[in-house]
């Protein structure tokens, strides 16, 4: 509610309804009625009212028949003791507050259930592959690390031809390029006769 006053005035109707409704009706039919909030246009024309019913639905039906029959009755305890010019037009509106609470709670239950079945599969888990997956360096021998170093296992030979095949792979890489380039020219001589 954007305006003050309104608020005012909306806790100030609970508070006179609920009062009301603590003394009693004249109404049996009327059960154990709990007013949880009221609501008000900015004009202060109209009242909404909410409640509750403690029952079954047989007794909400006939408190909502025994408000429906009293709001006269109720808007006129309103009027004199709210002391505004204008005395607001009530309507009554079963809140489904409670039920949609309940309904959230039951599913919070499932979803924690779940959550407690989930937790045991967990605890009994075991690994799919090894418990550490991470790569781990290979532990060399001592003497290939000495011989390493020493440069004993080198094979200038091995080296010397491979370099070799290295220039031979550039060698035939550039004549490929060449036979393109000779294509390109008799495709070219070719128009030309044309």
């Amino acid at each position: 509610m954007a305006n003050p006053r309104a608020g005012k005035v909306s806790e100030r109707i609970q508070q006179i309804i609920a009062r009301r409704l603590e003394k009693g009706l004249r109404d049996p039919r009327l059960g154990f009625v709990t007013i949880t909030d009221v609501r008000v246009t900015g004009d202060l024309q109209h009242a909404s009212v909410f409640y509750t019913v403690y029952g079954d639905e047989q007794e909400l039906a006939d408190s909502a028949a025994a408000l429906k029959a009293a709001t006269g009755m109720l808007r006129s305890e309103v009027g004199k003791q709210l002391g505004t010019r204008l005395t607001p037009s009530l309507e009554f509106i079963h809140d489904e507050l409670p039920e949609s609470a309940d309904h959230l709670n039951s599913l919070l239950a499932e979803a924690h259930r779940r959550d407690q079945e989930a937790q045991a599969l967990a605890a009994g888990a075991q690994y799919a592959g090894e418990a550490d997956p991470y790569v781990k360096p290979r532990e060399a021998d001592e003497g290939a690390d000495d011989a390493l170093a020493s440069g004993d296992d080198f094979d200038e030979a091995a080296d010397d031809e491979l370099d070799e095949l290295e220039d031979v792979d550039e060698l035939d890489d550039s004549e490929d390029y060449e036979d393109d380039e000779s294509i390109g020219s008799e495709l070219d001589e070719e128009s030309e006769e044309r």
